[in-house]
């Protein structure tokens, strides 16, 4: 397994990112439990979780089961030291938590002390904004994105109020760094601004969509990425599931997400489909495996941090840990970007 630098920090995550939005709905905790134990032991150190999850599906009374889970593991471990554990706060729109009120210092608070107390430790190396106040153009949003009809207020003072509670719970031990997520260049920058201007904690990362077939992170957020020292933390490098291939024969598997969300959230429309067969072509032309093809791609690019993958099987999670060996040259990649060039926006 290969590390990687959480943004300016001395801290090193692997580049290969155990998620776990599927514990305790597709998952039971006996299963989440073996994948925590398998990914460790093939060097995994880095597990990303929220406030929110499971989400598949979500149901408000679920909320939090997913840390319940991981922290019944963390309990029984030794070396809490060793791994890096991330969580998010769930932002405005979401009426079943909080009532959906935008965040600020005093919610940050109040929100990191629930995941303490349900993931047993006593902090949590990177806490993240799961979306903006303002909301984002992500989940699809980009087809009717109006930045015009957003809500920004004052974000200036309300990163300013976010960081310093970031700060204290820094100095209280309880939180190590902070990060972003769902977010746009110009949002990165401002919290970069504020940073600077009041010395505040400086995000070290950004949890944004990235896979073969959802790219717009390669315009400005690369840039953002690369010159600011942010990494990506790229969730659903599969398109939750439909980079696999499974999908591809009109076959929808009992208890899959298709099985749960027919369009995986918008991820999987005919022309997705078609994106995802070209891929398999490419794939199978240089006898490779589809998913373990698009993971490494994405861990081919300048700015990725650490590719964040889940599984509802330790079958899935194996093979998607192989990845980490897998290394494309370069006319996999002219071929990629081919398909790429053709169909540059699937979803």
């Amino acid at each position: 397994m290969k590390f990687r630098q959480l943004g300016r920090t001395d801290i090193k995550v692997s580049e290969i990112c155990l998620g776990s939005m599927t514990w305790g709905t597709q998952n039971t905790e006996t299963e989440a439990h073996e994948q925590l134990d398998y990914a460790v032991g093939e060097g995994v150190n880095f597990i990303d979780t929220a406030e929110m999850y499971p989400t598949t599906p979500r149901k408000p009374e679920n909320t939090g089961l997913t840390e319940k889970l991981i922290g019944s593991w963390l309990n029984r471990r030794t070396d809490r030291e060793k791994l890096v554990i991330a969580s998010k706060i769930t932002g405005e729109g979401n009426k079943s938590i909080r009532d959906g009120k935008r965040v600020d210092g005093p919610m940050i608070r109040e929100a990191l002390e629930h995941s303490l107390y349900r993931l047993q430790t006593d902090y949590i190396d990177l806490y993240q904004l799961h979306w903006p106040n303002r909301g984002s153009y992500h989940f699809r949003k980009y087809w009717t994105y109006d930045p015009g009809n957003q809500t920004p207020g004052n974000m200036e003072q309300e990163a300013a109020d976010i960081l310093g509670e970031v700060a204290r719970l820094q100095q209280e031990g309880k939180l190590r760094q902070f990060g972003l997520s769902n977010e746009s260049a110009w949002g990165t920058m401002k919290f970069m601004k504020v940073s600077e201007q009041h010395n505040l904690p400086r995000p070290v990362s950004v949890q944004n969509e990235y896979s073969l077939t959802c790219r717009i992170f390669d315009l400005d957020m690369a840039e953002v990425s690369m010159r600011e020292n942010i990494g990506l933390m790229a969730f659903s490098p599969l398109a939750a599931g439909g980079l696999s291939g499974k999908y591809l024969d009109g076959d929808i598997p009992a208890g899959s997400r298709r099985s749960m969300q027919p369009n995986l959230n918008g991820r999987y429309v005919p022309q997705t489909e078609k994106a995802i067969r070209r891929y398999r072509e490419v794939a199978q032309k240089h006898g490779l495996n589809l998913a373990q093809m698009a993971l490494a791609f994405c861990l081919t690019r300048p700015f990725m941090m650490s590719v964040i993958i889940g599984a509802t099987s330790l079958e899935q999670l194996q093979n998607n840990i192989m990845a980490k060996d897998l290394v494309l040259d370069e006319e996999v990649l002219a071929d990629i970007q081919t398909v790429y060039r053709d169909m540059p926006m699937p979803m």
